[in-house]
């Protein structure tokens, strides 16, 4: 189920492309995350690309010189394409193939360096779009840590409703409001209700939030009524990015019974453009286990691969920059950290629960993991944790302070992992300015 450790992960290996070679960089050879990209103000057809350092690798360009032969080929030249979608529905095979064959491309002493050095184009001069057509969002609610400090909130005597344990929560969101990383988000109108008001008006939210989540994007889908089993579930998933999830607080707690999440969602979700396989994670596996004295899954969310290596070591953290930091040249200061590990359940649980009622998963689709938070005090993945729903402002850099979001903040996410004997790999950054409502 688990992708396996190869010669493409080898912490030795190097690549002609110098900037790949910084420690403290996100994207050495042994990373190759995609993306669809053009170069900036050039009216170009956009197409897909891999970063290698500080470059992007032209894959329609590389494809010209006919670098790979078989599956390897049939992929690269699916990479022409404004999407990353068919490549997607090639499978793991040819996924694995062309990382193959960019890994030899991009390495030092490569025969074919010197063209592929004219398919490089500096990450600063190009445009990236979003790197999939997004045909369904699921975002999902895998962190009990943050369920049970957002139920403590609203529900002090059950804080965790009773199916939590048992399944996967999830919701359906909306696609047309995804947005790549960079593009602003404006702060939304709603219907609020103040406590002990008669009737709501329709505002500004007045208490915005972030929500840091994991993306996944599935690969080959599966047919209608063919449920994915558990084992299989990871060969769907072409990979992970960063996850924003907007949040209007305030409509939320007006509009959420009994159908759940609705205009508090919808306006809005930002995700990084560079999308890392789960090849590229291989290294960074770790056990996925529950606590005994919990229930255990039903059978077709449980297996011995998901207790061995279901869950990845992804540190993730929040930073937040104000107008007011911006003004002053001072730099983002971080809010939060937590780590991917600690979701209470797995990208394969989550595969595999979608699709046992027989629901058809499509390339491109796009899964949220739901806010990412861990059990400290300064691993909450939103304000709403961190502030104890408004009642304890963070204090900021400079002397501001925040209980959420204000008109100018901008929000940036961001990922890496880290192992003894592996090189460190980035997620590049999910990042969005608040723009002040219409």
């Amino acid at each position: 189920m688990t992708r396996t450790v190869d010669q493409t992960h080898d912490p030795g290996l190097t690549s002609w492309v110098d900037s790949a070679n910084r420690p403290e960089g996100d994207f050495p050879i042994q990373n190759l995350p995609f993306a669809v990209f053009r170069r900036a103000g050039s009216g170009e057809r956009f197409r897909c690309g891999v970063a290698i350092g500080e470059q992007v690798l032209d894959l329609a360009a590389l494809g010209a010189a006919r670098p790979f032969e078989g599956l390897a080929a049939r992929a690269l030249s699916a990479c022409a394409e404004p999407a990353l979608n068919p490549l997607m529905e090639l499978g793991g095979e040819a996924w694995r193939a062309l990382r193959q064959g960019l890994s030899q491309v991009l390495r030092e002493g490569s025969a074919h360096a010197a063209h592929a050095a004219g398919a490089l184009v500096p990450q600063s001069h190009v445009e990236l779009a979003l790197p999939a057509r997004i045909g369904d969002y699921t975002d999902f609610y895998t962190s009990i840590h943050h369920a049970t400090a957002v139920g403590r909130l609203f529900r002090p005597d059950q804080p965790l409703l009773p199916n939590y344990k048992w399944v996967p929560i999830a919701y359906h969101g909306r696609t047309s409001s995804i947005g790549v990383s960079g593009q602003p988000v404006r702060r939304p109108h709603g219907q609020l209700k103040a406590p002990g008001a008669e009737r709501p008006r329709l505002a500004p939210t007045e208490r915005l939030d972030y929500e840091l989540e994991v993306g996944v994007l599935i690969g080959a889908g599966n047919r209608a009524g063919e449920p994915i089993p558990l084992g299989q579930a990871e060969e769907h998933v072409f990979g992970l990015c960063l996850l924003n999830d907007w949040s209007a607080r305030d409509v939320q707690a007006w509009e959420y019974q009994p159908l759940g999440p609705f205009l508090a969602k919808n306006f809005a979700t930002t995700i990084s453009p560079w999308v890392v396989t789960l090849e590229a994670l291989a290294p960074f596996r770790s056990p996925w286990s529950r606590p005994s004295a919990d229930p255990q899954p039903l059978p077709y969310l449980e297996g011995a691969e998901i207790r061995s290596a279901g869950a990845i070591d992804l540190a993730l953290a929040v930073w937040l920059e104000t107008a007011a930091m911006r003004a002053r040249g001072v730099p983002a200061q971080r809010l939060s950290r937590s780590n991917f590990r600690d979701s209470y359940w797995s990208i394969a649980q989550m595969v595999a629960h979608h699709t046992v009622n027989g629901c058809n998963l499509r390339p491109g689709d796009l899964f949220g993991s739901g806010t990412q938070s861990g059990a400290g005090s300064g691993e909450a993945g939103s304000l709403l944790e961190l502030t104890a729903g408004g009642r304890q402002p963070l204090e900021l850099t400079g002397g501001e302070t925040r209980t959420f979001l204000a008109d100018g903040d901008r929000v940036i996410l961001r990922g890496e992992c880290q192992r003894q004997g592996f090189a460190r790999i980035g997620f590049g950054e999910a990042a969005a300015i608040v723009l002040p409502a219409a």
